[in-house]
C-alpha cells in the first residue's frame, strides 16, 4: 500500500509511518518540522520524506500526483501557540482543504483525519462525551481551525475516517504536562498540578488503530479513548517514578484556570464497536518508555495551552 503522510515526523505521524514501513508499504511524508522531531524516523527505502508546508497547494498537488497514494494519514497541524490565529486558521484549515482537494483529485480511496475532544468546549455537557455532543470549538483557535478542517474532509466526498482525540501522550509527544513534567523535574524545577483530569492514550495504541482504518476497517466519526479520566497528578507521580528520583518532589496543587477543562472524557463504545478490543497502554509504561528516550536522546518541545503554565515557561527562558 502507499500511504501519505502529513505530519510525517510528528508524534502520530511517525509512530504511525514506522508501523507501515515495518509491514512493507510505502510512505511518504511531508512535514514542515515546526514541532516534529527529525529521529522520530529513520532512514528507510520505502520512505520518501519532503520538508514542505500543507498550506503550499502546488506541493500538495504535485507530491499527491506523483505518489499516487492509496490512502492519506492527515496528522500535520498548527497548536504550539494558542495565540497565533493566523498559522493555525492557514495550517488547520486552508492546509486541510488543500490536503483533502488534492485527495479527492488524485483518486485517494481512504483518508484519516484527527480532531480535538475540545471541539465539544471547555464544559461539555455530558460526561462522558457522545458523538452526539453539539460541536462547541470556540473555546480556542486550535479547536476552531481544527474544526473547519474537519468540514473540509466532508465537504470533500472523500471516504473518510475521523479520530476525535483523548489526549495522546507518549515518548515522541512535545506538548502537555508529560515532557513538562519530565523536563522540569530533570531540571530540579518545581512543577505545578491542576484540579484537572484527562484521559492519556499511547500514541502507539493509537497507530493501531489508524492502521486497521487505513486497511478499510470503520467509518465515519470515532472517539479514541479509554473511557476513563485521571487526574493529572497521577501522571505526575507516574513520570517521578519512571525517573526513579529518590525523595519525592511534591508539585504544588493550583485550581482550574478558565482556559482549563475540568475533565474531557470521550465515550468510545462506537470505536470498540467497530474495531474490537483496542489496546490501551497503561500511564505507568506510557511515563516509563518516554522517560527512557528522553533520558537518553533529550527532551524537546514542552508547548502548553495553559495561559498560566506558558507565562512561567516564558518568564524563565528570559
Amino acid at each position: 500500500m502507499k500511504v501519505y503522510i502529513t505530519g510525517g515526523y510528528g508524534q502520530v505521524g511517525s509512530t504511525v509511518a514506522a508501523m507501515f514501513l515495518a509491514r512493507g508499504d510505502s510512505v511518504f511524508s511531508i512535514d514542515n518540522f515546526a514541532t516534529g522531531r527529525r529521529d522520530n524516523l529513520v532512514d528507510h527505502p520505502n520512505l520518501t520524506a519532503l520538508e514542505g508546508s500543507i498550506i503550499d497547494a502546488d506541493v500538495v498537488d504535485k507530491t499527491m500526483e506523483e505518489f499516487g497514494p492509496d490512502v492519506v494519514i492527515h496528522t500535520a497541524a498548527s497548536y504550539k501557540d494558542p495565540e497565533d490565529w493566523y498559522s493555525d486558521a492557514l495550517v488547520n484549515g486552508v492546509g486541510t482543504a488543500n490536503v483533502a482537494k488534492s485527495a479527492k483529485k488524485h483518486g485517494v480511496k481512504r483518508f484519516v483525519y484527527f480532531q480535538t475532544a475540545l471541539c465539544y468546549g471547555l464544559h461539555p455537557k455530558e460526561q462522558p462525551i457522545t458523538l452526539d455532543h453539539p460541536i462547541e470549538p470556540d473555546n480556542c483557535s486550535y479547536a476552531i481551525s481544527k474544526t473547519c478542517g474537519e468540514n473540509y474532509v466532508h465537504l470533500s466526498g472523500l471516504d473518510w475516517v475521523t479520530f476525535r482525540l483523548a489526549n495522546v501522550i507518549g515518548e515522541r509527544n512535545v506538548s502537555g504536562p508529560l515532557p513538562i513534567f519530565y523536563s522540569r523535574l530533570s531540571e530540579g524545577k518545581k512543577c505545578f498540578v491542576t484540579e484537572a483530569r484527562r484521559d492519556f492514550c499511547y500514541a502507539g495504541d493509537l497507530a493501531k488503530v489508524v492502521v486497521k482504518a487505513s486497511d478499510g476497517m470503520g467509518s465515519g466519526t470515532y472517539h479514541f479513548s479509554s473511557g476513563k479520566d485521571v487526574a493529572i497528578r497521577e501522571l505526575y507521580d507516574a513520570v517521578v517514578n519512571a525517573m526513579k528520583l529518590n525523595d519525592y518532589p511534591e508539585p504544588e496543587v493550583r485550581p482550574l484556570g478558565p482556559d482549563d477543562a475540568a475533565s474531557i472524557l470521550l465515550d468510545p463504545s462506537r470505536l470498540r464497536a467497530d474495531f474490537g478490543d483496542v489496546e490501551i497502554t497503561s500511564l505507568a509504561d506510557i511515563a516509563q518508555v518516554s522517560v527512557d528516550r528522553w533520558s537518553r536522546e533529550g527532551v524537546v518541545g514542552g508547548y502548553t495551552h495553559l495561559k498560566e503554565a506558558r507565562g512561567e515557561i516564558r518568564k524563565e527562558g528570559q
